[in-house]
């Protein structure tokens, strides 16, 4: 039987996990985003394509949003959303 991905707070392949998982101070690569329609043109637009690195800057007071740099600008997403990316994990840069 097929895994589910209902369960979004589980690492989708060994490394790979969801960008909601990565919390601050953290780095990481995109691998997929799994939305679909409109949604994913925007996170594509948006600069989230695959081999991407995004840094997790800090979160909100009560825990949502995250706030990301991506490709020299940062970006706040719910985690609602963030948990469509999937991501590796990158060893933190001192």
């Amino acid at each position: 039987m097929e895994k589910s991905r209902d369960n979004q707070n589980e690492p989708v392949d060994g490394d790979v996990t969801t960008l909601d998982r990565i919390l601050p101070p953290g780095n990481c690569r995109v691998v997929s985003v799994t939305a679909t329609g409109s949604f994913r043109r925007r996170l594509l637009a948006l600069g989230f394509v695959p081999g991407t690195l995004i840094e997790s800057v800090r979160v909100a007071p009560l825990g949502d949003p995250i706030e990301y740099r991506i490709k020299g600008y940062y970006l706040s997403l719910r985690k609602e959303d963030a948990r469509f990316i999937s991501v590796k994990r990158e060893a933190d840069q001192a």
